[in-house]
């Protein structure tokens, strides 16, 4: 399938359910002081999600480019928990939580090792060109289900 998503080098993958994105961080991303500045922790999300999606086959380009619309971020819980400094290698953690009609509720960290940097849920709605919310597409959901945490059964 020459010239497909399949073809794409991709920087994540999936370890069970979860989602695993690395990310090193380089002056660009540093404030004056050295430290990751705060908005890029959400670019460092943005491009994990993305990734997830892709990895998981979730084609957004097709989608958007045939009009059928594109996620947009509905809702955010952000907490900051100790920064990330140059040269950081860093890891965004993502894994589905809920999938609704219209949106998927994403939990992602950004953890350098075993640290917990920043801690967030995301709710990505699918909306139409016009801006209103859509229906997913059933085999997106179907998919993203696939992604859910099985809970104990015991």
């Amino acid at each position: 399938m020459e010239g497909s998503v399949l073809d794409q080098p991709v920087a994540g993958r999936f370890v069970g359910t979860e989602h695993r994105y690395p990310v090193r961080v380089y002056f660009e991303d540093t404030d004056l002081s050295g430290l990751v500045y705060h908005a890029n922790y959400l670019r460092f999300m943005e491009r994990a999600r993305s990734d997830m999606l892709r990895v998981a086959g979730v084609d957004q380009r097709t989608a958007f480019e045939a009009g059928e619309g594109a996620y947009a971020v509905a809702d955010l819980q952000l907490r900051y928990v100790r920064p990330a400094r140059l040269d950081d290698a860093l890891l965004v953690v993502s894994r589905l939580i809920q999938v609704r009609a219209a949106s998927v509720v994403i939990h992602q960290q950004v953890r350098r090792e075993a640290q917990v940097l920043t801690d967030a849920t995301v709710t990505a709605a699918l909306v139409a060109p016009s801006g209103r919310p859509r229906r997913q597409p059933a085999a997106w959901t179907t998919i993203f289900r696939q992604l859910l945490p099985q809970e104990d059964s015991q």
